[in-house]
């Protein structure tokens, strides 16, 4: 059986209020649910608190990988990992993707592969909304788990 893993998707403007949920929502897909490997964007406030939240929970299970997403060519646009995270991923296929929706197939792509979804999207007619609406496919047949993070949880 392959490691479990979950996906961020969420609002550039996210207040640090979400983080205690954010934090519990992390810890309760590695306790409860076997998640050994999260995905996160690096764009927005939302993706920072989420890298946050597991690194933070990493000095408790230290066997959590933390993966940065990169929407854009490494060589194009050079990436180094950053400081807490264990690796990068550029999904196959996206070379000939115009920059201009980068982040959305590579978000969708990441959708398609993960197991759990930890979403902040709340606002309408936003690309995270939007990928929330299109994880929900995934969900509703039974292939994705989506945990949502409400304004003032």
């Amino acid at each position: 059986m392959g490691m479990k893993s979950c996906f961020f998707i969420g609002h550039r403007e996210a207040s640090e209020e979400i983080y205690p949920v954010l934090y519990a929502a992390v810890e309760q897909h590695i306790v409860e649910y076997g998640v050994t490997e999260f995905i996160v964007g690096h764009y927005g406030g939302f993706d920072r608190l989420a890298a946050s939240a597991v690194k933070e929970a990493r000095r408790f299970y230290p066997e959590v990988k933390l993966t940065l997403l990169l929407p854009y060519h490494p060589e194009e646009r050079p990436t180094p990992t950053p400081d807490g995270f264990d690796s990068t991923f550029y999904p196959p296929g996206m070379e000939s993707v115009p920059r201009k929706i980068a982040i959305v197939r590579a978000n969708r792509y990441v959708v398609d592969h993960v197991d759990y979804l930890i979403a902040y999207a709340w606002h309408p007619a936003s690309n995270a909304r939007e990928l929330v609406e299109y994880a929900k496919r995934r969900e509703n047949k039974g292939s994705l788990f989506i945990t949502l993070i409400k304004p003032n949880d």
